[in-house]
């Protein structure tokens, strides 16, 4: 029998909005944007995190707190207290590793996290597989591998994507597997920001109130295999970029700007990028992308074709009238033919960031006007070959494709 759940709240502890916060994403949080803390509810039995409201909310969603036998909390509660709901078992923590089996028949395994609380792993007699994580929560220990993916991971998914990350690089959320985004806060605005943000991780959110069914199927988001992202200087390129691969494991950052020996102001933008990225990616200095893309593995993160094509036009002369016009237009348009041409075979998750620079000033040079033109070339054959093009505007995202 399906593990039927139904999300009582998905909001962060305090709520969403906050209270008497006055941000853009508070603001707009309202009506059926708002969300209250999030409490799960699985098969009217089991109630995972006493939130104030409960049994109010269970009402609104067309449920009853009557048959929980068992109220589980994931994580400290801090606040004032929760008034207890007639008739409902005294809230607990189980122990990490500890299990317990439901009067219901459902198997309930505590997961160990690498922050304070205890994360959830709900099973039913058909085997169909749930894990719930707190907020902020993540699993512990080493990437072993997961006997089987869950069918629904219900977790922070906006303040913990590298948790995510390691849930999929040990195995245990694989391609089919529906996940659910909960513990919302004022990270990323409501509506199709939001969903957007989430989609690129190959996760969902739904309102307070929705009854889903575990091991069901489900339109799971597919995440876009080649993506790129455009935008002038300084408009959030990089940072959504690293965004939409903050949820996978292993990651390649393929840095093209190479080293700028005695430049302080391009070593700290560079320590800044690093610092910025998940631990576990792996930085790598190349303008040698075709190998990369028809080679395998990890996904690819590409910073940027502009510093890429500087390298190729330096390689090729373009930079000199001369040459250009001997050579140097004919090897350019080769190269780049050739780098298009990989990202059309590839079968790596690849995202690259651009520069959008025929927006502005008519370069005064003749060069200056032949990297312009040749980038925009560039740019126009590489989106072409993208499922998702983003374009940054001012750090906001604009979905062109």
């Amino acid at each position: 029998m399906t593990v039927e759940l139904t999300l009582l709240g998905t909001g962060a502890p305090t709520g969403l909005p906050r209270p008497d916060c006055p941000c853009a994403v508070c603001a707009t949080a309202r009506g059926d944007r708002a969300r209250a803390a999030t409490a799960l509810l699985v098969d009217g039995a089991l109630l995972l995190d006493l939130t104030p409201g409960a049994a109010l909310a269970a009402a609104r969603a067309g449920r009853s707190l009557v048959g929980v036998r068992q109220v589980l909390l994931s994580h400290p509660h801090t606040g004032p207290a929760v008034e207890l709901p007639a008739g409902l078992p005294a809230a607990g923590r189980v122990p990490d590793g500890q299990e317990l089996t439901l009067i219901s028949g459902h198997r309930v395994r505590a997961v160990a996290l690498d922050s304070p609380g205890t994360g959830y792993e709900v099973a039913s007699l058909d085997g169909e597989r749930l894990l719930y994580l707190p907020p902020g929560g993540g699993p512990a220990g080493a990437t072993d591998g997961d006997p089987l993916p869950y069918d629904m991971v219900v977790a922070d998914v906006l303040g913990r994507p590298d948790g995510l990350a390691k849930l999929r690089a040990r195995g245990a959320v694989g391609p089919t597997t529906d996940v659910i985004a909960v513990h919302i806060d004022h990270d990323a605005l409501p509506g199709p920001e939001l969903d957007r943000r989430l989609c690129a991780s190959g996760a969902r959110t739904v309102p307070d109130g929705t009854t889903l069914y575990v091991g069901e199927y489900q339109d799971v988001p597919d995440v876009p295999r080649r993506t790129l992202v455009t935008g002038g200087a300084r408009s959030g390129k990089s940072l959504e970029a690293e965004r939409r691969l903050e949820t996978f494991p292993g990651v390649v950052y393929v840095a093209t700007s190479g080293t700028r020996r005695d430049d302080t102001e391009w070593a700290e933008r560079v320590a800044a990028h690093r610092e910025r990225r998940p631990g576990s990616w792996r930085t790598l200095e190349t303008c040698d992308l075709v190998p990369l893309l028809t080679g395998s593995g990890p996904p690819l993160l590409i910073d940027c074709l502009a510093l890429w094509l500087t390298d190729a036009m330096d390689r090729v002369g373009a930079w000199d009238d001369a040459r250009w016009e001997a050579a140097g237009r004919t090897a350019l348009r080769r190269r780049t033919a050739a780098l298009v041409e990989a990202l059309r075979g590839t079968r790596r998750t690849v995202v690259a960031v651009t520069n959008e620079v025929g927006s502005g000033i008519v370069p005064a040079t003749a060069s200056g006007r032949r990297f312009r033109d040749e980038l925009g070339r560039l740019n126009a054959s590489f989106a072409a070959e993208c499922e998702h093009v983003v374009l940054m505007v001012a750090g906001q995202a604009m979905p062109l494709r």
